[in-house]
């Protein structure tokens, strides 16, 4: 039923998705403690719904719009039961708005590959990978795939290269301005190039557990579609490798973070979803293919609740 409803992109799938989305923030909203909710706190937990709202419509835009899966909705459900595995993202304002950064600046990169305005595709997508690493600075690792999509589609017009260059200083400028307006002052956090490799700072077994699922899960994406890549269509490689690549650099920002949570794993939902979108599309066995998608949504619920 469910791989047969999401295998098509059908409005009752959005709807689905958006319910089962409200519920689960809600649920998980209700739980925190010592939560007063001032009309501050309101406004900016609604702030972090609509930006995770956001975040699946730019999944589904840049699988669907360029043609990185079939014309079904399994990387929405997918990226929904990665949320739910740690329902901790539902709470972290910045990291959920630098993904969002990120996630623009993917559709701009993937886009590369049509050659129409690459000069303005760069510089945005550099643009918003620095506005990202404002709120979390190792998400600016991501400035590699731009070099890397530069590589891959227009390398050889030198102007290119520097456009990235060219946002970093636009964005400086505004920070600094933004700073002084702001707060009156313009100040860089001590810590800002910390780095830290200690991954057993977890709450309790249940996210642990999730961590160790989640893996598990990445690395049955990853490999199996790295395998399936000749298969791909010639004129889509390019675009599947800037997938392969956003969730090598996604690992390398949840690696190099210094304060450790299943928070950061968040930079690797897109990618993965689009991963596994494809995986699921292989499969010429419905039943199989109905039974592993209930079992990995069942297993996101079991988590999501023991983690309440």
């Amino acid at each position: 039923m469910i791989a047969s409803l999401f295998s098509k992109t059908r409005p009752i799938n959005y709807a689905l998705i958006f319910l089962m989305l409200l519920s689960c923030f809600f649920l998980y909203q209700f739980q925190l403690e010592n939560i007063d909710f001032t009309t501050k706190i309101i406004i900016e937990k609604a702030a972090v719904l609509v930006l995770i709202i956001f975040s699946f419509f730019l999944v589904n835009f840049i699988s669907l719009k360029n043609s990185l899966t079939k014309n079904d909705n399994y990387a929405i459900l997918i990226f929904f039961i990665f949320i739910l595995l740690f329902p901790t993202i539902l709470d972290d304002s910045k990291i959920v708005l630098s993904n969002v950064f990120l996630l623009l600046a993917l559709r701009r990169l993937v886009s590369l590959k049509t050659l129409n305005s690459p000069k303005e595709k760069i510089f945005d997508a550099s643009f918003w990978i620095f506005l990202s690493a404002i709120f979390h600075f190792w998400s600016i690792l991501y400035i590699v795939l731009v070099f890397i999509s530069i590589i891959f589609h227009s390398g050889k017009d030198f102007k290119n290269w520097l456009l990235p260059f060219v946002s970093f200083l636009c964005v400086w400028i505004l920070y600094i301005f933004a700073s002084l307006v702001l707060f009156d002052n313009y100040t860089i956090n001590d810590n800002i190039f910390d780095v830290s490799f200690n991954f057993f700072a977890f709450d309790n077994v249940y996210q642990n557990m999730a961590l160790a699922l989640f893996v598990s899960i990445s690395v049955l994406f990853f490999a199996s579609q790295t395998f399936d890549y000749q298969n791909k269509p010639l004129n889509m490689q390019s675009s599947y490798k800037q997938i392969y690549f956003s969730f090598i650099l996604a690992v390398g920002i949840y690696i190099f973070s210094p304060n450790k949570s299943n928070d950061l794993l968040i930079y690797s939902f897109a990618p993965l979803s689009i991963l596994g979108a494809n995986m699921f599309e292989k499969f010429e066995d419905s039943v199989y293919k109905e039974v592993s998608l209930y079992l990995l949504f069942a297993v996101g619920l079991f988590f999501f609740f023991a983690q309440l």
